[in-house]
Protein backbone atom coordinates (compact mmCIF):
# COMPACT_ATOMS: atom_id res chain seq x y z
CA UNK A 1 0.00 0.00 0.00
CA UNK A 2 1.33 3.27 -0.83
CA UNK A 3 1.52 6.17 1.98
CA UNK A 4 0.23 9.60 1.29
CA UNK A 5 3.87 11.63 1.56
CA UNK A 6 4.01 14.85 0.87
CA UNK A 7 6.39 17.52 1.64
CA UNK A 8 6.98 21.40 1.00
CA UNK A 9 10.54 22.31 -0.75
CA UNK A 10 11.14 25.05 1.83
CA UNK A 11 14.64 26.37 3.24
CA UNK A 12 14.37 23.59 5.83
CA UNK A 13 14.01 20.78 3.62
CA UNK A 14 16.30 22.13 1.26
CA UNK A 15 19.05 21.79 4.86
CA UNK A 16 17.82 18.63 5.43
CA UNK A 17 18.43 17.36 1.82
CA UNK A 18 22.10 18.76 1.91
CA UNK A 19 22.71 17.16 5.55
CA UNK A 20 21.24 13.69 4.22
CA UNK A 21 23.50 13.77 1.37
CA UNK A 22 26.28 14.69 3.99
CA UNK A 23 25.11 11.99 6.31
CA UNK A 24 25.08 9.23 3.27
CA UNK A 25 28.81 10.49 2.38
CA UNK A 26 30.06 9.88 6.67
CA UNK A 27 28.18 6.47 6.15
CA UNK A 28 29.56 5.05 2.89
CA UNK A 29 32.90 6.24 4.45
CA UNK A 30 32.21 4.52 8.18
CA UNK A 31 30.79 1.65 5.46
CA UNK A 32 34.30 1.41 3.72
CA UNK A 33 36.82 1.23 6.98
CA UNK A 34 34.94 -1.32 8.35
CA UNK A 35 33.45 -3.44 5.45
CA UNK A 36 36.95 -6.14 5.35
CA UNK A 37 36.13 -7.31 8.91
CA UNK A 38 32.66 -6.93 8.40
CA UNK A 39 31.16 -8.61 5.27
CA UNK A 40 33.40 -10.97 3.08
CA UNK A 41 33.97 -8.86 -0.16
CA UNK A 42 36.67 -10.42 -3.47
CA UNK A 43 39.17 -8.33 -3.34
CA UNK A 44 39.49 -6.72 0.24
CA UNK A 45 42.72 -4.77 -0.43
CA UNK A 46 40.24 -2.16 -2.71
CA UNK A 47 39.19 -0.30 0.74
CA UNK A 48 42.42 1.30 0.75
CA UNK A 49 41.38 3.26 -2.84
CA UNK A 50 39.97 6.36 -3.10
CA UNK A 51 39.33 9.52 -5.74
CA UNK A 52 42.79 10.40 -5.16
CA UNK A 53 44.41 6.77 -5.22
CA UNK A 54 42.85 5.23 -7.48
CA UNK A 55 41.94 1.56 -8.03
CA UNK A 56 44.56 -0.34 -9.99
CA UNK A 57 43.11 -1.93 -13.33
CA UNK A 58 43.90 -5.38 -12.71
CA UNK A 59 41.77 -5.37 -9.68
CA UNK A 60 38.70 -2.90 -11.16
CA UNK A 61 35.71 -4.53 -11.24
CA UNK A 62 33.37 -5.53 -14.49
CA UNK A 63 31.54 -2.04 -15.82
CA UNK A 64 28.43 -1.60 -14.98
CA UNK A 65 25.93 0.90 -16.53
CA UNK A 66 22.75 2.45 -15.12
CA UNK A 67 21.37 2.42 -18.46
CA UNK A 68 19.76 1.55 -20.90
CA UNK A 69 17.00 0.37 -18.78
CA UNK A 70 14.80 2.37 -15.60
CA UNK A 71 16.64 -0.26 -13.11
CA UNK A 72 19.70 1.44 -12.03
CA UNK A 73 22.87 -0.57 -11.35
CA UNK A 74 23.89 -1.30 -7.40
CA UNK A 75 27.14 -1.33 -8.44
CA UNK A 76 29.11 1.71 -8.34
CA UNK A 77 32.40 3.21 -10.44
CA UNK A 78 35.85 1.96 -8.68
CA UNK A 79 37.72 4.59 -6.99
CA UNK A 80 39.59 7.15 -8.59
CA UNK A 81 37.56 5.65 -12.08
CA UNK A 82 35.31 7.82 -14.66
CA UNK A 83 32.49 6.38 -16.61
CA UNK A 84 30.30 7.98 -18.93
CA UNK A 85 26.79 6.86 -20.02
CA UNK A 86 25.35 9.23 -23.02
CA UNK A 87 22.23 8.52 -25.33
CA UNK A 88 22.97 9.42 -28.92
CA UNK A 89 19.12 10.01 -29.32
CA UNK A 90 15.87 8.78 -27.45
CA UNK A 91 12.27 9.48 -28.53
CA UNK A 92 9.13 9.41 -26.92
CA UNK A 93 5.44 9.98 -28.10
CA UNK A 94 1.87 10.66 -26.56
CA UNK A 95 -1.39 10.97 -27.97
CA UNK A 96 -3.98 12.06 -24.94
CA UNK A 97 -6.98 14.63 -24.95
CA UNK A 98 -6.38 15.97 -28.43
CA UNK A 99 -3.07 16.49 -28.29
CA UNK A 100 -0.25 15.18 -29.65
CA UNK A 101 3.40 15.16 -27.38
CA UNK A 102 6.83 14.28 -28.68
CA UNK A 103 9.39 14.23 -27.36
CA UNK A 104 13.36 14.57 -28.65
CA UNK A 105 16.12 13.82 -26.55
CA UNK A 106 19.92 14.55 -27.80
CA UNK A 107 22.64 14.26 -25.67
CA UNK A 108 21.71 12.39 -22.29
CA UNK A 109 24.55 11.98 -20.28
CA UNK A 110 25.71 10.42 -17.11
CA UNK A 111 29.15 11.22 -15.78
CA UNK A 112 30.30 8.91 -12.92
CA UNK A 113 33.36 9.15 -10.78
CA UNK A 114 34.48 6.63 -8.35
CA UNK A 115 34.77 8.49 -4.52
CA UNK A 116 35.68 5.58 -2.85
CA UNK A 117 35.17 1.60 -3.36
CA UNK A 118 32.13 1.91 -2.56
CA UNK A 119 30.37 5.34 -3.33
CA UNK A 120 30.44 6.53 -6.79
CA UNK A 121 29.34 10.65 -7.70
CA UNK A 122 26.86 11.07 -10.76
CA UNK A 123 25.97 14.34 -12.78
CA UNK A 124 22.84 13.62 -14.89
CA UNK A 125 21.43 16.06 -17.29
CA UNK A 126 20.55 16.24 -20.97
CA UNK A 127 22.66 18.36 -23.61
CA UNK A 128 19.84 19.50 -25.72
CA UNK A 129 15.80 18.71 -25.75
CA UNK A 130 12.96 19.39 -27.99
CA UNK A 131 8.85 19.02 -27.09
CA UNK A 132 6.42 19.71 -29.81
CA UNK A 133 2.91 19.68 -29.10
CA UNK A 134 0.49 19.82 -31.77
CA UNK A 135 -2.87 20.78 -30.75
CA UNK A 136 -5.23 18.14 -33.29
CA UNK A 137 -7.69 19.94 -33.78
CA UNK A 138 -6.06 23.19 -35.12
CA UNK A 139 -2.92 22.02 -36.25
CA UNK A 140 -0.98 24.39 -34.45
CA UNK A 141 2.34 23.01 -33.15
CA UNK A 142 4.11 24.68 -29.91
CA UNK A 143 7.69 24.15 -29.60
CA UNK A 144 10.07 24.33 -26.51
CA UNK A 145 13.97 23.44 -26.39
CA UNK A 146 17.26 23.94 -24.73
CA UNK A 147 19.70 22.35 -21.89
CA UNK A 148 17.92 20.59 -18.87
CA UNK A 149 18.18 20.79 -15.16
CA UNK A 150 21.22 19.09 -13.53
CA UNK A 151 21.00 16.09 -11.21
CA UNK A 152 23.68 14.71 -8.56
CA UNK A 153 23.59 11.29 -6.98
CA UNK A 154 25.25 9.63 -4.33
CA UNK A 155 25.76 5.84 -5.08
CA UNK A 156 26.61 4.06 -2.25
CA UNK A 157 27.19 0.25 -2.43
CA UNK A 158 26.09 -1.77 0.83
CA UNK A 159 27.40 -5.16 -0.35
CA UNK A 160 28.10 -6.89 -3.80
CA UNK A 161 30.46 -4.50 -5.44
CA UNK A 162 33.40 -7.17 -5.56
CA UNK A 163 31.59 -10.54 -5.69
CA UNK A 164 28.41 -12.24 -4.42
CA UNK A 165 25.26 -13.88 -5.92
CA UNK A 166 23.00 -9.94 -4.96
CA UNK A 167 24.11 -6.47 -4.52
CA UNK A 168 22.16 -3.54 -3.19
CA UNK A 169 22.64 0.36 -3.18
CA UNK A 170 20.59 3.42 -2.14
CA UNK A 171 21.07 6.78 -3.63
CA UNK A 172 19.67 10.17 -2.84
CA UNK A 173 19.99 12.79 -5.80
CA UNK A 174 18.80 16.76 -5.77
CA UNK A 175 17.90 18.09 -9.52
CA UNK A 176 19.30 21.44 -9.50
CA UNK A 177 17.02 24.17 -11.83
CA UNK A 178 19.32 24.91 -14.41
CA UNK A 179 17.71 24.10 -17.17
CA UNK A 180 16.87 26.59 -20.27
CA UNK A 181 12.82 27.27 -20.96
CA UNK A 182 12.29 23.72 -20.13
CA UNK A 183 12.76 23.92 -16.33
CA UNK A 184 10.51 23.79 -13.84
CA UNK A 185 12.30 26.38 -11.95
CA UNK A 186 12.22 24.05 -9.02
CA UNK A 187 14.53 22.05 -6.57
CA UNK A 188 13.47 18.30 -6.57
CA UNK A 189 15.28 15.30 -5.34
CA UNK A 190 14.45 11.84 -4.42
CA UNK A 191 16.31 8.88 -2.96
CA UNK A 192 16.77 5.32 -5.40
CA UNK A 193 17.13 2.01 -3.76
CA UNK A 194 18.63 -1.27 -6.62
CA UNK A 195 18.55 -4.87 -6.20
CA UNK A 196 20.24 -7.03 -8.19
CA UNK A 197 20.83 -11.15 -7.96
CA UNK A 198 22.43 -13.63 -10.47
CA UNK A 199 19.91 -16.06 -11.24
CA UNK A 200 22.30 -18.35 -13.31
CA UNK A 201 25.41 -17.76 -14.79
CA UNK A 202 23.51 -15.84 -17.79
CA UNK A 203 20.29 -14.73 -16.47
CA UNK A 204 20.23 -11.79 -14.00
CA UNK A 205 16.97 -10.11 -12.20
CA UNK A 206 16.81 -6.60 -11.22
CA UNK A 207 14.64 -4.56 -8.81
CA UNK A 208 14.35 -0.80 -8.08
CA UNK A 209 11.91 1.27 -5.75
CA UNK A 210 12.37 4.80 -6.13
CA UNK A 211 10.58 7.88 -4.40
CA UNK A 212 10.47 11.23 -6.15
CA UNK A 213 9.73 14.69 -4.83
CA UNK A 214 8.18 16.55 -7.90
CA UNK A 215 6.84 20.29 -7.72
CA UNK A 216 3.52 20.08 -8.79
CA UNK A 217 2.99 23.36 -10.74
CA UNK A 218 1.33 24.98 -8.13
CA UNK A 219 2.60 25.41 -4.91
CA UNK A 220 3.79 21.89 -3.25
CA UNK A 221 5.13 18.77 -3.83
CA UNK A 222 3.85 15.63 -4.64
CA UNK A 223 5.49 12.03 -4.34
CA UNK A 224 5.61 9.90 -7.15
CA UNK A 225 6.71 6.03 -6.91
CA UNK A 226 8.41 3.92 -9.49
CA UNK A 227 9.28 0.45 -9.63
CA UNK A 228 10.97 -1.93 -11.89
CA UNK A 229 11.94 -5.04 -12.42
CA UNK A 230 14.27 -6.37 -15.33
CA UNK A 231 15.67 -9.55 -16.62
CA UNK A 232 18.56 -9.33 -18.11
CA UNK A 233 20.06 -12.43 -20.44
CA UNK A 234 23.33 -13.10 -21.84
CA UNK A 235 23.01 -14.38 -25.57
CA UNK A 236 26.40 -14.44 -25.89
CA UNK A 237 30.10 -13.16 -24.51
CA UNK A 238 29.38 -9.63 -26.36
CA UNK A 239 25.56 -9.73 -26.73
CA UNK A 240 23.04 -9.14 -24.00
CA UNK A 241 19.47 -8.78 -24.02
CA UNK A 242 16.96 -7.12 -21.42
CA UNK A 243 12.92 -7.10 -21.02
CA UNK A 244 11.55 -4.76 -18.09
CA UNK A 245 8.40 -3.62 -16.38
CA UNK A 246 8.42 0.28 -15.42
CA UNK A 247 5.30 1.26 -12.87
CA UNK A 248 4.54 4.78 -11.97
CA UNK A 249 2.21 5.89 -9.37
CA UNK A 250 1.98 9.15 -7.25
CA UNK A 251 0.08 10.53 -4.08
CA UNK A 252 -1.38 13.30 -6.44
CA UNK A 253 -5.23 12.04 -7.33
CA UNK A 254 -4.89 13.64 -10.59
CA UNK A 255 -2.21 11.59 -11.48
CA UNK A 256 -3.00 7.71 -13.10
CA UNK A 257 -0.75 4.89 -12.76
CA UNK A 258 1.69 4.63 -15.76
CA UNK A 259 2.79 0.79 -16.42
CA UNK A 260 5.05 0.17 -19.35
CA UNK A 261 7.64 -2.30 -20.70
CA UNK A 262 11.57 -2.05 -22.13
CA UNK A 263 13.22 -4.46 -24.50
CA UNK A 264 16.52 -3.78 -25.64
CA UNK A 265 20.21 -5.24 -26.30
CA UNK A 266 23.72 -4.54 -25.76
CA UNK A 267 26.78 -5.05 -27.50
CA UNK A 268 29.93 -4.40 -25.49
CA UNK A 269 33.03 -3.93 -28.26
CA UNK A 270 35.38 -4.27 -24.63
CA UNK A 271 35.38 -4.47 -20.68
CA UNK A 272 35.46 -1.44 -21.14
CA UNK A 273 32.81 0.04 -24.45
CA UNK A 274 29.01 -0.98 -24.50
CA UNK A 275 26.82 0.00 -27.34
CA UNK A 276 22.62 -0.15 -26.46
CA UNK A 277 19.64 0.25 -28.13
CA UNK A 278 16.04 -0.61 -27.31
CA UNK A 279 12.49 0.28 -27.38
CA UNK A 280 9.21 1.37 -24.64
CA UNK A 281 5.82 0.14 -25.21
CA UNK A 282 3.00 1.16 -23.14
CA UNK A 283 1.07 -1.32 -21.22
CA UNK A 284 -1.89 1.31 -20.37
CA UNK A 285 -3.37 4.56 -21.62
CA UNK A 286 -1.86 6.24 -19.31
CA UNK A 287 2.00 5.58 -20.46
CA UNK A 288 3.80 7.24 -23.03
CA UNK A 289 2.36 5.38 -26.64
CA UNK A 290 5.99 4.83 -27.90
CA UNK A 291 9.87 5.34 -27.67
CA UNK A 292 13.18 4.62 -28.60
CA UNK A 293 16.51 5.35 -27.80
CA UNK A 294 19.97 4.09 -28.59
CA UNK A 295 23.39 5.24 -26.70
CA UNK A 296 26.92 4.44 -25.57
CA UNK A 297 28.77 3.71 -22.22
CA UNK A 298 32.40 4.07 -21.81
CA UNK A 299 34.85 3.67 -18.57
CA UNK A 300 38.44 4.55 -17.87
Amino acid sequence: MLCDLRITMTPRFMNSTLCFLLMATSLATLHAETAPTSMPVLNSDKWQYNLFNPTPRDLMRDMSTDRPDTTESPITVDSGRFQIETSFFEYAGNNDGGFEEEVFTYGAMNMKVGLLNNVDLQLVFDAYTEEKTTDAATGVTEKVDGFSDIQARLKVNLWGNDGGKTALAFFPFIKVPTGTALSNDHVEGGIILPFSIELTDTVGLGLMAEADFVHDGADGYDTEFVHTAVLGFGLTETIGMFTEYVGVAATDSAFDYQASSVIGFTYGFSDEVQYDTGIRVPLNEAADDMGFFAGLSVGF
